[in-house]
């Protein structure tokens, strides 16, 4: 067969074919876009996102032991302490103080475990909500976390911690407008946990897999834990991954995702963090530098924003930060990211992206007010990606 297409795998092939991958080369090959088949996607985006090494020959050893220790951190984070939970009563008499779910002491394994309640019902609340539009994230997992759901292990899963936790803060919050109607709390108002029918035992959704590696993250890095947008962040990652037609990669979506994102993370984690707005890597810098770009691209645009005083902050704070998943739908998302990836000098390309969403609707927001030119910018309307990556790197080479 000829064809850009089996013409295009086939370069992917080879330069994955190799024993050490050239990264150059796979780089610009991704840069316009990666195949879907084969599994090529997946395997590319764990490369670019240095999950993978270069070395191929490391591979089957490394993912073991990635995946070894995922399993490791569901142990030590989810299922020790929903054990405890699970064999504590809180009613029994002897229980220590030491170890009593209300002891005030800060110190107190309970005091940390209130407080990973609320970054998980923060958690819970976003990924409920992940895509709407597509039923992919409320669909059972083939893959559910054996681990998590081994009857052997009685324990307090994720799922029934959010529902108690709930079912304990609806219960309060009505005692206290004095309605004291024991029934109350198992009467869940809309868009709560009675949004989508919970699976039944031993089935997972993938919604609540994400749930899963966003709190274990949150878990191991205290220091940014969990802020609202980076379910958008893990979404695709995690939907590219588990749609792998490759079953032997499909199976570890989950481990495999949680150290991609990790990964990502770890480059845009300064975005999420509100201290360093203002520093060189901070989201402001950035805004700023969209505009910056503009004023050289294309002077007369960026002084018409100017002059309506529409500042970066009201679009681009979103488009930078969510690494534009908010803008298009998923698989559009997902060819932009393709090239995000394979840029290498992470994310400058982002920027031209965004000044070529501007540029593409220069002759509307010229023409509109205020309030009109707010309202594109908020709810972008050129869909065709394509176009838009193009007009990037149209930028990209008139430098």
């Amino acid at each position: 067969a000829s064809g850009p297409a089996p013409r295009r795998i086939a370069d992917f092939q080879e330069v994955l074919g190799e024993p050490t991958v050239a990264l150059g080369k796979l780089r610009d090959l991704c840069f316009s876009g990666i195949p879907f088949d084969g599994g090529l996607r997946c395997l590319c985006w764990k490369i670019l996102l240095n999950y993978l090494p270069l070395e191929k020959a490391l591979w089957s050893s490394l993912l073991k032991k990635q995946r070894d220790l995922y399993s490791q951190f569901l142990k030590e984070m989810i299922i020790q302490p929903g054990i405890a939970k699970a064999n504590l009563g809180v009613s029994r008499e002897d229980v220590t103080l030491e170890d009593h779910p209300l002891n005030p002491n800060p110190d107190s394994r309970w005091n940390t475990y209130f407080k990973d309640n609320e970054v998980l019902l923060q958690i819970d609340k976003d990924v409920r909500r992940l895509y709407p539009d597509m039923a992919f994230f409320q669909r059972p997992t083939d893959y559910p976390c054996l681990l998590i759901l081994d009857p052997q292990n009685e324990f307090e899963t994720l799922r029934k911690r959010v529902e108690q936790t709930t079912l304990k803060s609806q219960t309060v919050a009505r005692n206290r407008s004095g309605v004291t109607n024991v029934s109350s709390p198992l009467k869940t108002p809309p868009n709560s946990l009675s949004e989508y029918e919970v699976l039944p035992n031993g089935c997972e959704a993938h919604w609540e897999v994400v749930e899963r590696i966003l709190f274990i993250y949150a878990k191991l890095n205290p220091g940014i834990a969990y802020v609202q947008g980076m379910n958008e962040i893990v979404g695709p990652l995690y939907y590219t991954f588990a749609t792998d037609p490759n079953s032997e990669w499909k199976e570890h979506a989950e481990a495999d995702t949680f150290f991609c994102f990790t990964n990502l993370m770890a480059e845009i984690r300064d975005n999420f963090i509100k201290s360093l707005d203002d520093s060189q890597c901070g989201i402001t810098y950035k805004m700023e530098k969209v505009y910056s770009t503009l004023k050289e691209k294309d002077v007369e645009l960026y002084l018409k924003l100017q002059e309506q005083n529409i500042k970066p902050q009201f679009f681009a704070f979103r488009w930078l930060t969510l690494l534009l998943s908010q803008e298009f739908l998923l698989p559009d998302v997902i060819r932009i990211w393709d090239s995000l990836f394979a840029d290498d000098k992470r994310f400058d390309f982002l920027l031209l992206v965004c000044c070529a969403m501007l540029t593409l609707i220069r002759d509307q927001l010229l023409e509109g007010d205020f309030t009109l030119n707010m309202r594109l910018l908020q709810d972008y309307p050129i869909s065709d990606v394509h176009l838009i990556l193009k007009k990037a790197k149209e930028l990209q080479d008139s430098k």
